[in-house]
């Protein structure tokens, strides 16, 4: 990110680890739509010369003089989160928000400089690194780190329930392991909200029971219709700010919704009052980061090695090189019609 608006290549200096930091080197790399809203709506503020990324997979080529379980030459998953594990608000059990204000567990292209570099610099690696297994792909690894991770933390977030109804408003990468993550928690009804051909079937074959096209009609009529009455859970990954207001509106007196969206632009997020029984309907609205470190990666390969999950169906891109990062992130700018998420085989 060269600026707002700006994103181009620039050279920078070599990262120094320190003593419980290591360096990785980039095997794959995946661009974010989190990388768009950075870079072109200017979501955390004007940056300027900022490595952008924080989805990768790597291979470790330093480490400073404490850490003990990462070594050089370690392949490794590396989370889009990486909390600061020796802080007081990893002990408030909020390890996604530091004393240098909120969401700053989230450092990558945030705080620091990303993994879209020829060498990147992960803090705490003991605790942030993941090795990863040959038994996996780059492919299914590089879904990891953020797609997967944050669409089962919605899953969490809503607190689905076995035998449940649920809605996933928004079906891409993120929402598309939201319904996965609800149909491994035994949700009994998923309703999947999106209108492109290959999102709608991918969330079928990861589980969704109905899908539900935006384009078609009022998307809370739409699932109250079929559902025959509000629903158990709501998760929210994607849409602009008033899709707050349909989450409340399709959730029944005592449910609950999962936020993992990222609203990008506005100040104000609106919910509708009378829905939300003038704020006494007991509708709850969770929003977090999703988790970050080495035991979160550590269950995330579990899943995909033991087959409960393959993030890999969602890749729908291949590129090589590093140079690929600017064609990648082009397409998550663009957005055409037939792409889910790229990948770069560096």
């Amino acid at each position: 990110m060269r600026k707002v608006g700006l994103a181009g290549w620039i050279e920078k200096d070599k990262p120094v680890a320190g003593p419980f930091d290591a360096i990785v080197e980039p095997l794959a790399l995946a661009p974010c739509t989190s990388d768009i809203h950075t870079v072109y709506e200017g979501a955390m503020g004007e940056k300027t010369d900022l490595i952008l990324g924080h989805e990768a997979v790597g291979r470790v080529v330093e480490v400073g003089s404490e850490v003990k379980y990462i070594q050089p030459g370690d392949r490794v998953v590396v989370p889009a989160i990486t909390p600061e594990w020796r802080s007081v608000e990893i002990q408030n059990g909020v390890p996604a928000q530091h004393s240098e204000g909120m969401l700053t567990g989230w450092k990558f292209s945030n705080i620091k400089d990303g993994v879209f570099a020829e060498f990147f610099h992960v803090n705490d690696a003991d605790m942030n690194l993941a090795k990863m297994p040959d038994t996996i792909t780059l492919e299914q690894a590089a879904m990891m780190p953020d797609m997967m991770t944050t669409g089962f933390h919605g899953a969490e977030l809503a607190d689905v329930q076995y035998g449940a109804s649920v809605a996933v408003i928004g079906i891409g990468p993120v929402g598309l392991m939201a319904v996965a993550a609800s149909a491994l928690r035994g949700a009994g009804r998923i309703y999947a909200v999106g209108s492109r051909p290959r999102c709608v079937e991918l969330a079928m074959e990861y589980g969704a029971t109905d899908s539900i096209n935006y384009r078609k009609g009022d998307i809370v009529e739409q699932i109250i219709a079929a559902n025959k009455g509000e629903v158990d859970h709501v998760i929210v990954a994607g849409g602009n700010e008033d899709v707050m207001q349909q989450a409340v509106k399709m959730l029944k007196p005592g449910g609950t919704i999962g936020n993992i969206n990222y609203f990008g632009t506005n100040e104000i997020i609106p919910i509708p009052r009378l829905a939300w029984g003038s704020g006494m309907a007991h509708k709850t609205i969770r929003g977090g980061l999703c988790p970050g470190g080495r035991g979160r990666m550590e269950r995330m390969i579990a899943l995909v090695v033991n087959g409960r999950v393959d993030p890999s169906k969602m890749v729908t891109h291949t590129f090589k090189g590093l140079e690929g990062v600017e064609t990648g992130l082009e397409l998550m700018r663009n957005k055409p019609a037939e792409v889910i998420k790229p990948v770069v085989l560096v």
